[in-house]
């Protein structure tokens, strides 16, 4: 289970991570190991290794990511394996700590896995990447700060933006309707670009009963969403396996939600700084 989970959060790809793991125990197969004191360790090592060989190969290849439509863990497309397996997976992970992972360089991405989730020490760690103890300790430091990301809003503001970010999201998987509207100023607007909806045509909802029928259309996808910081503000990423579908940006005025932003073009999506809230 360990070297399944350190290849997952290495790859963010369940099938990739199960290739891995398959290639450490070939190598151990064909290894002498009788002077390796901590088997757990080397094999350990083992896998970050394939892993972080994996994740150059696609940097060399230039892979473009998935299109936000190919990403819904459908079955029977997409990936080989159970999708369904692949999207239990990801929400055990962290919808959000997947997205920001794959924002990091395959050395940064190692450093942080390892150390920060996993408790591997740099002077192990160095090795793996080339680098020395220092250099992988200031890798894993500059992971963590695109990670956990910072706030501008002063503490008390966060703090309301994300009570309220959060209670959307319950009322939205709940389907409790009432508690929508309740949380939604009367006026509130939401607008979602072309790229977030089946229909590839802009949409605008006016007032709070339009709204919540508009998101009763989407239930869907509430599986797939959870809090992040957005360029420093509490908002909601939907990324089904974690592979990041839909940004939703939300204003909270004084009688309570008064607009919110729904985007799902790529372009947009790649510029947006994405952090984890909790960790």
């Amino acid at each position: 289970m360990r070297l399944r989970a350190v290849a997952y959060r290495m790859l963010g790809s369940a099938s990739e991570a199960d290739d891995a793991v398959q290639e450490a125990w070939l190598r151990l197969s064909r290894a002498d190991t009788s002077g390796v004191e901590n088997l757990d360790a080397w094999l350990t090592t083992v896998v970050a290794r394939v892993s972080l060989n994996m994740l150059r190969a696609r940097a060399t290849r230039r892979e473009d990511p998935l299109p936000p439509q190919v990403a819904e863990p459908v079955a029977g497309r997409g990936e080989v394996g159970d999708p369904e397996q692949e999207a239990l997976l990801a929400d055990s992970v962290g919808l959000a700590l997947l997205v920001v992972l794959d924002t990091l360089t395959p050395a940064e991405r190692l450093a942080f896995v390892l150390h920060d989730l996993f408790a591997v020490p740099f002077d192990e760690i160095g090795p793996m990447v080339e680098r020395s103890p220092t250099a992988a300790r200031q890798l894993a430091s500059r992971a963590r700060r695109r990670v956990r990301g910072a706030s501008p809003l002063p503490a008390a503001d966060a703090a309301r933006q994300r009570r309220v970010v959060e209670a959307f999201l319950a009322a939205s998987r709940g389907g409790d309707f009432e508690a929508l509207v309740a949380l939604l100023d009367p006026d509130v607007v939401l607008r979602a670009d072309p790229a977030s909806g089946p229909f590839r045509v802009p949409l605008v909802l006016r007032g709070a009963q339009s709204v919540v029928k508009g998101a009763s259309a989407s239930a869907d996808r509430v599986r797939f969403t959870e809090p992040a910081l957005i360029d420093g503000v509490v908002g909601l990423v939907t990324a089904p396996r974690g592979r990041l579908l839909l940004v939703l940006r939300f204003t909270v005025g004084d009688r309570g939600i008064t607009a919110i932003d729904v985007i799902g073009d790529p372009e947009r999506l790649s510029r947006f700084d994405i952090a984890v809230l909790d960790l």
